[in-house]
């Protein structure tokens, strides 16, 4: 298990951890690593005890390094390169997509294509030590395959920050532009992970699931299509067990008991 470039373990308390394990390569995005993670991103979407997916780095140093450069420079002819960057993109996707809440554990480095990964997600946690960049310019390329990620999750300014100059983020500095939502000491930085993880993992899930598929499709509706269809997802909440469940614990001062239905 621990050569794996990508492991997948479930906690009792429902929280799924996807863990970049490559540290030769600083967890470069090569072709096997983003397979392992669409395989456990998949495998955390069709487990039916996972409640939150956490994504983290058994490196201490570097989440990731982001995409292998020397595929850029390498003999592989153009339409292969092409195919290949079509994992990103089904990532993406993928992540986008899930029903259940992902958070990121940043501690260490996020870069490149990897900060397009954690961008995807919906929480990110920072260490004090993280740092966050898109350093491609700097080698003559550029972060095609993340920018509409970045743009999506960044004011503008500062995306173009990113983007231009190639410099990094420090942690205080990726908080203050939005790339994160929290940044913690590094020996809180665990605890602080759980934490949220496991909040999570004890929400109603159905709730949760009919959640986050509205949170992603209203967001590029029109207002008043967005309305509408909130509305609809309203109506559909409000004939759910749990929400009726959950309203009769907050007044009875117990912890709901969820059904998923």
């Amino acid at each position: 298990m621990a050569s794996e470039p990508v492991l997948y373990d479930l906690s009792g308390a429902g929280v799924a951890t996807i863990t970049l394990n490559d540290p030769d390569t600083r967890n470069a995005l090569s072709a096997e690593l983003l397979g392992g993670l669409i395989g456990a991103f998949e495998r955390a979407g069709e487990d039916g005890d996972a409640r939150c997916v956490v994504l983290r780095s058994s490196d201490e140093k570097t989440f990731s390094s982001g995409a292998n450069l020397g595929g850029f420079a390498g003999e592989t002819s153009l339409v292969e390169k092409h195919f290949a960057s079509e994992r990103f993109v089904s990532l993406f996707k993928l992540i986008s997509a899930l029903d259940k809440p992902t958070v990121v554990a940043a501690d260490g480095h996020v870069l490149a294509g990897a900060l397009g990964i954690a961008l995807a997600c919906d929480l990110i946690v920072a260490s004090e030590r993280a740092t966050f960049g898109t350093p491609e310019i700097n080698v003559g390329a550029f972060p095609f395959m993340i920018m509409a990620l970045i743009y999506r999750n960044v004011p503008r300014k500062k995306a173009n920050e990113l983007l231009l100059l190639g410099e990094r983020f420090s942690a205080q500095e990726a908080l203050a532009a939005g790339l994160v939502n929290k940044v913690v000491p590094t020996e809180n930085f665990d605890a602080a992970v759980a934490d949220w993880a496991e909040k999570l993992a004890g929400k109603s899930p159905v709730i949760m699931r009919l959640g986050k598929e509205a949170m992603r499709r209203q967001l590029d509706m029109p207002l008043d299509d967005a309305l509408d269809y909130l509305r609809a997802q309203l109506s559909l909440a409000l004939s759910t067990e749990d929400i009726v469940e959950g309203v009769t614990a907050f007044f009875e001062k117990r912890d709901p008991q969820w059904k998923g239905r």
